[in-house]
């Protein structure tokens, strides 16, 4: 007779572990002043060789059970059967179709959030979110390479081919089973074949990881929407979140589907996390591995202007060694941030977006800093709901595309569909875009001008103010130099010269004025905007009939221009002066009397009354509209006549 070899030894199950760590931060606590307990210490306080002490709480090797029953016994905790097992978890990890990790930079807050949320809170489901590149893909790779041996199975699937849902939980079910399922009664019912998953995920600890759900999210409308035919991962992601288990799904993706936005909660077992950049001493490691030498205040720049995003920095790291030769002020003299990897990136977000989303975004751009939802409401033609508004800006929010600013004390509910729940949002929230979408955007809205402007045909141009004349100095300064200038620049390389973008303009105005009269929009403004960067004198110029929308003419001749009955909304004029001669010696002031004094500042001394045409002479505002009584005075006053 033979006898069996007897298999001696038991590991910690998953409950096991939690339950005698749970007890050990008790103790460290109580008599260790919240300082984590070395090994060494344990091993004197269990009374157990330093060596098993290691295997217990690795759940890598067996132990004899006695060893587990004086760790516990050590905690004043008792040792269940339901603690442990005679197999050793970490049945299953498949992880061959994952990134390498190699070169893996920080994200110790996010790693810790993510152990904290899974093993603490038990969450069942987790997205990571945020814009292409930031490192969704490796932080989920080495959050699943770090607590391996904490789980059963750990099975790593991409979403890049958009497989369908079928095929997708059938090869869970595979791969947790061990047996061929047939996809074909999943196919026929997908609900069975989940709830068959949801089996494996109660009788077994399972991580499975789903990267790359933007795939599967429809492009062109509101984010979190699925594309035809993949409707069933919203159920399969709300069933997994939902049911009872001791498993945990975890996706990436660049926008937040829905049904994770409507479960989600900081006491709820559905949590997201939105991720960042890397910080200033993360981002100066990836410019180590990329072999360049960066000066801290350098770095902190570079790091700063790409919003820390690591495969933005890897980029630009590459452009920087190959075209600039290692010289990073070379690079940052070039004020240009969107080289081509980077372009692709953001070219595949941007293609994903709404038309509304598309034309926030570029007022998120033209208005170069934090801009509120009411003054952002007010510049968007033709008008929306505040709801519909406030809807769009959630889904770039959920797309990782906007930044927004908030006061945490301040809130206003807004309920944005009757069918979903109320939404809270900062009374006081500001959005803006990341510097190097801004850059991005800024150079599609510019092309996208020059082309209508050619064409003859404004759209973009009509719709939006190249320049907000109402705004401050600085940024309407910021506007002409990165969209005015910009624009003219093109249309030289167009047209050939000055003339004929007058004449072009001209053309235009006409049009305009012909085919929709008053027709609230941009153009008009846009159009005289360029004309004053071109230094055109715009006196004599026809722009009856149209409306005039954010023009500035603090700077500009408008001699017997016609504006009769036009709408010159938002536009800003010139007032009364006073100023230094180039030498510092003359005074000039513009008096009530309608003269101008010149006056010699070193004694005092009245040098000469000069009559001097007014700049507005005889230009004419009957029945202009959207200017206050005030402004029409002033413009009487400077000569204008109605």
């Amino acid at each position: 007779m033979v006898m069996q070899k007897r298999h001696r030894g038991v590991v910690l199950k998953y409950e096991g572990l939690q339950k005698l760590k749970n007890a050990r931060f008790a103790s460290e606590v109580k008599n260790n002043n919240g300082i984590s307990y070395t090994f060494e210490q344990l091993s004197e306080l269990t009374q157990l060789d330093l060596c098993t002490v290691k295997k217990a709480f690795s759940c890598k090797q067996k132990v004899d059970i006695r060893t587990l029953q004086r760790l516990f016994i050590a905690f004043n905790i008792e040792l269940s059967e339901d603690y442990y097992s005679t197999s050793i978890i970490n049945k299953h990890v498949d992880l061959k179709e994952a990134i390498s990790t190699e070169n893996f930079y920080g994200r110790a807050d996010e790693l810790a959030s993510l152990k904290k949320w899974i093993f603490g809170d038990c969450c069942r489901l987790v997205a990571i979110v945020g814009m292409g590149g930031i490192g969704k893909t490796a932080l989920s790779v080495k959050f699943a390479e770090q607590i391996q041996h904490q789980f059963e199975y750990v099975i790593w699937q991409s979403l890049k081919e958009a497989p369908l849902v079928q095929d997708m939980v059938a090869n869970f079910i595979q791969s947790i089973s061990g047996v061929q399922e047939t996809k074909v009664i999943l196919a026929e019912n997908l609900r069975d074949g989940i709830l068959q998953l949801l089996y494996y995920l109660r009788n077994h600890r399972c991580l499975l990881i789903l990267d790359g759900m933007e795939s599967i999210l429809s492009s062109c409308s509101r984010a979190g929407i699925y594309r035809e035919g993949y409707e069933g991962y919203g159920d399969f992601l709300k069933l997994v979140a939902e049911a009872s288990h001791k498993s945990c799904l975890i996706f990436t993706s660049r926008e937040k589907p829905k049904e994770v936005a409507l479960l989600e909660g900081k006491t709820l077992p559905v949590r997201s996390l939105r991720l960042n950049g890397l910080n200033k001493v993360e981002g100066q490691e990836i410019f180590k591995a990329k072999g360049l030498s960066v000066a801290d205040s350098e770095g902190a720049k570079i790091i700063e202007l790409y919003a820390g995003n690591p495969f933005e920095l890897k980029a630009i790291s590459t452009t920087i060694q190959n075209t600039f030769m290692g010289n990073i002020n070379e690079f940052l003299q070039q004020n240009t941030t969107v080289s081509g990897d980077i372009r692709d990136i953001l070219e595949q977000q941007f293609n994903r977006l709404s038309d509304l989303e598309m034309n926030i975004i570029y007022w998120l751009a033209i208005n170069r800093e934090p801009i509120g939802i009411l003054e952002l409401q007010k510049d968007i033609i033709p008008p929306i709901p505040q709801a519909q508004l406030l809807e769009a800006l959630e889904s770039l929010e959920r797309r990782s595309l906007v930044e927004i600013s908030r006061d945490e004390n301040l809130f206003s509910l807004y309920t944005l569909d009757i069918s979903k729940p109320t939404t809270m949002l900062p009374c006081n929230s500001k959005f803006t875009l990341q510097p190097v979408l801004m850059e991005y955007v800024t150079e599609k809205l510019v092309a996208e001008v020059c082309s209508e402007i050619s064409l003859g045909k404004p759209r973009l141009s009509k719709s939006h103010a190249l320049m907000k004349a109402s705004m401050k100095d600085c940024v309407t300064e910021a506007q002409v130099s990165f969209i005015l200038i910009p624009v003219l620049h093109s249309l030289l390389i167009e047209f050939g010269n000055t003339r004929d973008i007058e004449e072009h303009f001209n053309q235009t105005l006409a049009k305009l004025r012909e085919t929709s009269p008053l027709e609230p929009g941009y153009a008009a403004g846009n159009i005289i905007n360029l004309l004053c960067q071109l230094r055109t004198n715009l006196s004599g110029y026809d722009f009856s009939y149209l409306a005039v929308w954010q023009a500035c003419f603090k700077y500009v001749h408008l001699q017997e221009a016609n504006f009769a009955y036009a709408n010159l909304e938002k536009c800003v004029f010139a007032e009364n002066f006073g100023c230094f001669s180039s030498n510092n010696q003359t005074l000039a002031i513009s008096g009530e009397d309608k003269t101008i004094r010149l006056w010699d500042r070193t004694v005092g001394e009245l040098l000469n009354i000069v009559k001097a045409e007014k700049p507005y002479e005889r230009m004419n505002i009957r029945g202009v509209t959207g200017l206050s009584k005030v402004t029409i005075a002033q413009l009487k006053e400077l000569g204008a006549v109605d």
